[in-house]
């Protein structure tokens, strides 16, 4: 801490305030500048024990957050396998409002995010999420929206890019539609889909004891019966329109890019300063 004294009477005082801003200054150059310790360090002329010892006492910067009637997207992303983060974020005000960390993605993590952003005083009108079974006993009672690229990415995943059978190139056109189409032109092209392959995705393939048996075009069925599950969901934003709400998580899945990407410089971070900095980034704090 600096200290001061006077010329005339030498009296001695120090300022609290200038390492209170010299820690401010040195996080943000750390989190939002992406300066590693060592440049931070080398800056201040000290060594990379202190640096790191005044971002631990550094207070992060955070944006205040009124409550109000909102959309928000939920999901969840990972680094690797046991370490990951599920976020509730606003796409209309650019805003994330609330975040856990996870080993596992859970029904139970997102419940437990509803009860906190409500208990704040948040009021959430509409959810959009990425489709993942159990949502709808989170957000049942509420106007539900899945995220039409994760739709297309799932029917893909049984398809391929390049369906070997015709019924498969169809139904890939079928899903082609979904970001340009209305709820009603696209339930008649997947309804008018199954009046023309319904056959071909019954048809059994029986096992050599001539008793069990599996169909013989799985994919395609899987491909279909995910798109006619979750048909109800892909066009919310339709009966809803004084929502605005999306029709994807792209707002969200930028978010973890950035994230990612700023973690990404300060590798190895122990696990309670990673999480802090994560806080940092989801916050807004300050990021110019």
């Amino acid at each position: 801490m600096q200290r001061y004294r006077c010329l005339t009477c030498s009296a001695q005082c120090q300022s609290a305030r200038r390492p209170v801003r010299r820690r401010a200054q040195l996080r943000k150059r750390y989190v939002w500048q992406r300066q590693t310790l060592w440049q931070l360090a080398e800056a201040a002329n000290r060594s990379v024990p202190w640096v790191r010892k005044q971002l631990d006492a550094s207070s992060p910067a955070g944006r205040a957050h009124a409550p109000e009637l909102i959309v928000i997207i939920a999901d969840t992303t990972f680094w690797g396998r046991g370490y990951g983060l599920t976020v509730f974020r606003s796409p209309a005000r650019k805003q994330n409002l609330w975040w856990q960390e996870v080993e596992h993605e859970r029904m139970a993590t997102y419940a437990l995010g509803r009860r906190e952003i409500e208990a704040r005083g948040w009021t959430i009108a509409a959810a959009v999420v990425d489709g993942r079974r159990g949502f709808t006993g989170v957000f049942g009672d509420i106007p539900l929206q899945m995220c039409h690229f994760h739709q297309m990415k799932r029917v893909t995943t049984y398809l391929t890019r390049r369906p070997k059978t015709e019924a498969g190139r169809a139904l890939r056109e079928v899903m082609l539609m979904l970001p340009a189409s209305d709820e009603r032109s696209f339930t008649h092209a997947l309804g008018s889909w199954y009046g023309t392959w319904s056959g071909f995705i019954a048809e059994r393939t029986y096992h050599d004891d001539g008793v069990h048996w599996h169909y013989t075009h799985r994919n395609v069925r899987s491909a279909y019966l995910s798109m006619k599950r979750n048909l109800q969901y892909l066009f919310t934003y339709e009966r809803y329109p004084d929502l605005a709400i999306p029709t994807t998580t792209n707002s969200l899945d930028g978010m973890f890019t950035q994230l990612k990407n700023r973690l990404a410089v300060h590798r190895g971070l122990r696990r309670d300063r990673r999480y802090r900095m994560i806080g940092d980034i989801l916050a807004g704090g300050d990021d110019s």
